[in-house]
């Protein structure tokens, strides 16, 4: 399937970064995003346990064909704790539930959320398969996978999509499966392009961030290895002025630069931040300076880990250490 270059992720309209708006002011969100013409909407069964889907489902009332919806199952909250659970019967309500709270009789595109170690990742793509052919869902994706798993996926049913996360700080596709999904015709849809806020200024200091804000949890915000990203923010700033646009805007046309089948979904509940964003696929920045923004924020300037242990445990996909 054919998905827009740039469009919403809206995990953060229901929860995990810093407070999330009121309801009545996230559907305003994603109203006015339909009409600044964003054309994909991604959410999960996760984001605000099923309340995220919701919102997504009352700002498409009147409107379901302005948007490609994607959606994720096989990871939720069950009684306030995050579950990984890939077995078929769990997908299949899953995808029901998901429906429900969105309102609409198809999702467009519907990931495995998290690969399910104690599944095999054939029964959980069968069971997205059967979906498919149900009319429930119109194409299967995957998110956090390695290339061994999609290709195994790929034995099962068409893979439409990998959602992984993707941007100058986080290389981890670049490690294979950049290349992979470019040969098999599959989407990479990089999450948390502009390194969870990080790119586009979004954290002055995070020991001032929500207390429940995820980034808390993550390495590369804590006080071992933020002093030394922190110290590339000036120079990176100063590269995004020599372009000529805002350092958000460098960081997606970046992303974007990787590859025709690459997509970034960098989510915000600032329209002014959704303008800017957006945007950024019309900028026409100078390769060589791309390159230079390559350079500077890379694996080996960043300090840290992108998750920590537990975090690291709930994902397939290829890190930096298990190649080493």
């Amino acid at each position: 399937m054919s998905l827009p270059r740039i469009g919403l992720g809206c995990m953060e309209l229901s929860h995990a970064y810093g407070v999330a708006p009121p309801p009545e002011e996230g559907v305003r969100m994603l109203r006015a995003a339909l009409d600044e013409g964003v054309r994909l909407l991604d959410t999960a069964t996760l984001y605000g346990g099923g309340r995220n889907e919701e919102l997504v489902g009352r700002a498409l009332k009147g409107r379901r064909d302005d948007a490609v919806v994607a959606s994720k199952g096989g990871m939720a909250l069950v009684d306030g704790v995050k579950t990984i659970d890939g077995r078929p019967a769990t997908l299949k309500a899953q995808v029901d539930a998901s429906l429900a709270r969105l309102g609409i009789e198809r999702i467009d595109l519907y990931y495995l959320h998290r690969w399910d170690k104690a599944v095999p990742i054939a029964e959980s793509v069968g069971a997205l398969s059967e979906a498919v052919a149900a009319g429930k869902i119109g194409a299967i994706g995957l998110s956090e996978v390695s290339v061994a798993r999609l290709r195994e996926a790929l034995t099962v049913a068409p893979i439409a999509a990998v959602q992984n996360e993707y941007s100058l700080w986080s290389r981890n596709p670049e490690l294979g499966m950049l290349d992979a999904t470019r040969e098999a015709g599959v989407a990479l849809v990089a999450f948390s392009p502009v390194a969870r806020g990080f790119l586009a200024g979004g954290v002055a200091d995070p020991e001032a961030l929500a207390p429940k804000d995820i980034r808390r949890g993550m390495p590369r915000f804590q006080p071992d290895h933020w002093p030394a990203n922190a110290a590339l923010l000036p120079r990176w700033r100063a590269l995004a002025a020599s372009a000529g646009c805002t350092p958000a805007q460098l960081a997606l046309a970046w992303v974007l630069s990787r590859g025709e089948h690459v997509v970034a979904i960098p989510g915000t509940t600032s329209l002014e931040h959704l303008r800017e964003n957006r945007s950024a696929e019309e900028l026409a920045v100078d390769p060589t300076l791309l390159a230079r923004a390559g350079e500077l924020i890379d694996t080996a300037t960043v300090s840290g880990q992108r998750y920590n242990a537990a975090q690291s445990a709930e994902v397939d996909a290829e890190t930096f250490d298990s190649v080493a």
